[in-house]
């Protein structure tokens, strides 16, 4: 009877949990049920507390949970509405720990810098596949408008991250269109701080419209090869401070 002690002994402890993360997993459940759909108002305080028999700071606590995790949006006077769940969602969720991960160590900066060429390579080449003259439209005054953005720095970088995402997006995949915003503000954004602009705008948007050409063109491969060049070329730009 003795030789099952101490076997296992941490696993098998019951832990009491908070009320707190019990009345955020009811409430999740009734959204993964449809019970709660996008854009739905959230019940009061009074009426969860009365259906789950808890009091005021467990539900408070679960609502501020939901908040933070992206399930529900809250604003003032207003009552909390169920989020639209999205891919975008997902990643924006995962901010904060690119930011501490990216900021740990410059070996994760320089993977961040190898996925982006490879998922970016990927990406021109659905675009030659994919693109209707509508894109190729608005990917020339996309650049056309990052042309605008000479001598501003931080505009110049927003125009540059809206170029790639319309490349992204004309895959008609909201998980990639997702992952290249996501990817592109972590680089640029998370590590302003870090980079200084080089000073040669003009040749990134020389490659910009030599891109836009070659997408426009149908040939896939000629796509692929300008995105390769220009990301391989573009890191130059940028150089860590001493």
């Amino acid at each position: 009877m003795d030789n099952w002690k101490g076997l296992g002994a941490d696993e098998d402890k019951i832990v009491r949990r908070k009320l707190s993360d019990q009345v955020f997993d009811r409430l999740r459940e009734m959204i993964v049920r449809g019970e709660l759909a996008p854009g739905d108002p959230m019940p009061s305080e009074r009426e969860l507390m009365e259906r789950f028999g808890v009091g005021r700071p467990a539900v408070r606590e679960a609502m501020q949970s939901m908040h933070t995790q992206g399930l529900i949006t809250i604003s003032q006077g207003e009552r909390s509405r169920v989020s639209e769940l999205s891919a975008d969602l997902a990643f924006r969720q995962m901010d904060m720990v690119a930011r501490m991960l990216l900021s740990a160590s410059s070996d994760n900066l320089e993977h961040l810098k190898e996925a982006r060429r490879l998922f970016e390579v990927g990406m021109v080449k659905i675009a030659t596949e994919k693109a209707v003259p509508a894109d190729i439209l608005e990917l020339k005054q996309l650049v056309a408008d990052q042309a605008t953005m000479l001598g501003k720095p931080a505009e110049f970088i927003k125009a540059d991250i809206a170029f790639h995402n319309k490349i992204a997006s004309i895959s008609g995949n909201p998980i990639f269109a997702a992952v290249s915003d996501a990817m592109l503000t972590w680089l640029f954004t998370y590590h302003t701080d870090l980079l200084i602009w080089s000073g040669r705008e003009n040749v990134t948007l020389d490659e910009h419209s030599k891109i836009v050409d070659c997408i426009a063109s149908g040939v896939a491969a000629d796509a692929e090869n300008a995105m390769r060049s220009h990301l391989n070329r573009s890191q130059d730009l940028y150089r860590h401070q001493n």
